[in-house]
């Protein structure tokens, strides 16, 4: 077996273009802010779902990291309906 050393950047690695690495970065790390929010206000995912203004599986997709169906628009139009500061 052979290891090879990376370069840190995982996106990099997988052979993303510079910007389609930082749109991975941008949209995973506003997942993480949603969840983290979620998380701390001990919302349920009907509750984020009202708070956010998404339905319920919406919800169910942030929380379990699904970060192919979240653009990055659509992560901010939920942080800008929700109140979050």
């Amino acid at each position: 077996m052979t290891v090879i050393a990376g370069s840190g950047d995982v996106c990099a690695g997988l052979g993303f273009s510079d910007a389609e690495a930082r749109n991975l970065r941008m949209r995973s790390q506003w997942m993480t802010v949603l969840r983290k929010f979620i998380e701390k206000e001990s919302l349920t995912q009907a509750g984020a779902s009202k708070r956010f203004q998404v339905t319920r599986p919406r919800i169910s997709d942030l929380m379990r990291g699904k970060l192919s169906r979240f653009p990055l628009d659509a992560l901010i139009a939920m942080t800008a309906g929700s109140g979050m500061k």
